[in-house]
C-alpha cells in the first residue's frame, strides 16, 4: 500500500503545491492590478502564470521525485533527474522571455498614452521591438548552452573545439559579414531614429508604409498592399526619402501642359473650388502659376497641401481630375494642340 500512496502523494502533493502557488500569485497581480490602474504591468504580468508553474512544478519534482521510491524510478534517477532540469531550463528560458515582453509591453502602453507626438510613439514602438528580439535571441542562446551543458559527452566535444575556435571565428566572421552589417545596421536604425515602423517612404521609387523592422531585414507595405522586403543595411548605406520626418505634413504639386491660351486666372478661382470642396486638404495652403513655357505649350503648376502622404496623393488626384475636365468642358482651345498643315508636292502641275 505504502509503495502505491507515495508516489501518488508525492506527484499529487506537487501538483498542488503547484496550483496553490500559481493561484496565489494570480490573486496578488490581480489586487495589484485593481489598486494601480495608471500601469498596466501587473494585469500584464498574469500572462506568466503558465511558465510559472511549469517551472515550479518541475523543481519541485526535482527534489522530490526519489521519494517515490519506485524500483523504475530508482533505477533511472539520472535521466528522470537531468529530463527535469531540461524542462526547468526550457521552462525559465520561457518564464524570462514572457516576463520581458510583458515589461517592456507595459512601458511602451504607457509611454504611447502619455506621449502625443506621433513620430516619438513610433520611435519607441520599433526600438522596444527590436530590444525585444534581441532579448529573446540571448535567452535562447544561454538556454540552448545550459542544456547542452548538462550532456557530458557535449561538454568535452565543446573543451575540445576551444582550440580551434579563433580560426572557426575567422571563418564564421568571414561568412557572416554581411549578417553582421545588417545586425549593426539593425542597432543604427533603431537608436539612430533613421526609419520608424510607420514611416510613409519612397525607396527605389517604390511609395509605401514601413510595416516591419527586425534585426536584419525592414518590410515596407505598398499603396497597393505589396510588400518590399530588403536588408536594413539598405538603410544606411543609400539615400531614401521619409516623408514622415519633421511632421507628417505634406505638400504636393500638379503639372498641367497647356496651351498659351489657357485662362489662368480662372483656373486659379476653379482650384480654390475645388479644394473647397475637398475633403483632404487641410487648408494651409495652395497656388497656382505658370511655371515655364515652351515654343507650344505652357507649363501651370497647380501647389496644395495635406495633413498627410495618403491625403496629399488623393488631393493632387482629385484637382487634376477636375481641373482637366473643366477645361475640357469649359476652355477646350487651352488643352495643347498639335498644328498640322498639308503638304506641299514637289512636283508642278501639268
Amino acid at each position: 500500500m505504502e509503495n502505491v500512496l507515495r508516489p501518488v502523494i508525492v506527484v499529487g502533493g506537487s501538483i498542488t503545491l503547484t496550483l496553490l502557488l500559481g493561484w496565489a500569485v494570480d490573486v496578488l497581480l490581480r489586487r495589484a492590478d485593481e489598486r494601480h490602474h495608471e500601469t498596466p504591468l501587473w494585469g500584464l504580468l498574469r500572462r506568466c502564470r503558465l511558465p510559472l508553474q511549469v517551472v515550479l512544478l518541475a523543481a519541485i519534482l526535482r527534489a522530490t521525485f526519489r521519494e517515490t521510491r519506485w524500483p523504475s524510478v530508482d533505477s533511472h534517477q539520472d535521466r528522470i533527474g537531468q529530463t527535469l532540469t531540461l524542462v526547468i531550463i526550457g521552462a525559465g528560458a520561457w518564464l524570462v522571455i514572457r516576463a520581458v515582453s510583458v515589461a517592456v509591453q507595459s512601458a511602451y502602453a504607457r509611454y504611447a498614452t502619455v506621449t502625443r507626438d506621433p513620430a516619438r510613439v513610433r520611435r519607441v514602438r520599433t526600438q522596444v521591438t527590436l530590444i525585444m528580439r534581441i532579448v529573446t535571441a540571448v535567452v535562447i542562446v544561454v538556454a540552448v548552452a545550459a542544456i547542452l551543458l548538462t550532456f557530458p559527452g557535449l561538454r568535452t566535444i565543446g573543451t575540445s573545439m576551444l582550440a580551434s575556435a579563433g580560426i572557426i571565428g575567422i571563418v564564421a566572421g568571414v561568412a557572416a559579414q554581411s549578417t553582421l552589417g545588417n545586425l549593426f545596421a539593425g542597432f543604427q536604425i533603431a537608436f539612430g531614429d533613421m526609419v520608424r515602423i510607420g514611416d510613409t517612404v519612397v525607396v527605389d521609387g517604390e511609395w509605401g508604409v514601413v510595416e516591419e523592422v527586425t534585426l536584419t531585414f525592414l518590410a515596407v507595405r505598398t499603396w497597393d498592399e505589396r510588400r518590399i522586403t530588403m536588408p536594413v543595411s539598405y538603410f544606411t548605406s543609400r539615400p531614401f526619402e521619409n516623408w514622415s520626418r519633421g511632421g507628417v505634413q505634406m505638400t504636393g504639386t500638379v503639372f498641367f501642359q497647356l496651351d498659351h491660351t489657357a485662362p489662368v486666372d480662372l483656373m486659379r478661382e476653379k482650384l480654390h473650388d475645388i479644394l473647397l470642396e475637398c475633403p483632404s486638404w487641410d487648408g494651409r495652403d495652395w497656388s497656382l502659376a505658370v511655371t515655364d513655357t515652351t515654343p507650344s505649350t505652357m507649363e501651370v503648376r497647380a501647389v496644395v497641401t495635406a495633413k498627410d502622404a495618403d491625403d496629399i496623393w488623393t488631393t493632387r488626384c482629385a484637382v487634376r481630375e477636375q481641373l482637366l475636365a473643366w477645361l475640357a468642358a469649359e476652355h477646350p482651345q487651352a488643352l495643347p494642340r498639335i498644328t498640322m498643315s498639308p503638304a506641299k508636292s514637289s512636283r508642278s502641275g501639268a
